[in-house]
């Protein structure tokens, strides 16, 4: 066996299909497939059981997969720490992040960093929502991932860091201005500025007010938060968001008016492993939230 064989059969079983690994590494479906009937040659032992909508470890399976995302992990790491000695730096943090991560609750601490070891390498990788961020983590691709906190994910710890109250963006010359807050019923008959498609905040949104009975219609959407305020200031309708550090009560046209019978959403970090995190990670996820408290 080789360790290709071993992180396709990781992925294989961390993603329940073969189809979808195979997208993922440019591959065809039966290469995929070839690696893990060559661990199962070796081992003697059925890996996947077959099931109408993908695949699952057998126990056996279960074993050498927890097994080898183990190994996979140390080694990853490993390899990584000697890069950093071979190129002299003082090692790498790898990111994922949202397209306003960085911006909204990362700015400072990023700089407090930056200032205590600037030879340390940060590695930021943008994705377009938190699912993204977390199968970065999940597939080794990064260290640790900013996300909207969301239902548990296999080989993935989330930690809730902080609580985002929802709020409605209108032009301050909407009649819904003057509000000093907005109650559900308000938001039946608003143009609504949809969230990023299956985001965890679109669906968090979306659970709740169907609880209620609303249902919002939309001829608007967006890829962010921020485009979605910069909308909701141009006139092009009303944003339903999430309370995002350095927003304040809202800037230029436009007003940020509480939604308190929403549910805030929950955001924080995400890690394969919290205890198996470098030194220079854990500092790194401690320097933000300590900044992000200070705002």
């Amino acid at each position: 066996m080789t360790l290709d064989d071993l992180r396709v059969f990781v992925a294989v079983c961390e993603a329940g299909n073969l189809s979808a690994v195979a997208r993922d590494l440019a591959c065809s479906q039966s290469a995929v497939s070839q690696h893990v009937k060559r661990l199962e040659r070796e081992t003697g032992l059925v890996l996947l059981e077959r099931r109408p909508r993908g695949v699952v470890p057998t126990r056996a399976g279960g074993v050498l997969r927890r097994a080898a995302a183990d190994g996979l992990a140390g080694l990853d790491g490993a390899l990584r720490l000697l890069d950093d000695l071979r190129r002299g730096v003082g090692g790498t943090v790898r990111v994922a992040t949202g397209a306003t991560t960085v911006r909204h609750f990362m700015a400072g601490g990023v700089a407090a960093f930056r200032a205590r070891h600037p030879e340390v390498a940060l590695q930021f990788e943008t994705a377009g929502s938190s699912r993204r961020c977390l199968e970065a983590v999940r597939s080794h691709a990064a260290d640790l991932a900013w996300v909207t906190i969301g239902p548990p994910l296999g080989g993935v710890e989330q930690r809730a860091s902080c609580e985002l109250p929802w709020t409605l963006a209108v032009r301050n010359d909407d009649p819904l201005a003057s509000r000093a807050s907005v109650a559900l019923t308000d938001l039946a008959e608003i143009r609504h500025i949809e969230l990023p498609e299956h985001s965890t905040s679109r669906v968090h949104l979306k659970t709740h007010l169907e609880r209620h009975g609303l249902r919002l219609a939309s001829t608007t959407s967006v890829a962010d938060w921020d485009t979605a305020l910069l909308l909701a200031e141009l006139g092009l309708g009303h944003a339903i968001l999430p309370a995002l550090p350095g927003w304040g009560d809202g800037s230029g046209d436009v007003r940020l008016i509480p939604i308190p019978d929403l549910p805030p959403l929950t955001a924080g970090w995400a890690a394969r492993d919290w205890d198996a995190l470098s030194p220079l990670a854990v500092e790194f996820a401690e320097t933000v939230l300590e900044r992000l408290s200070r705002r």
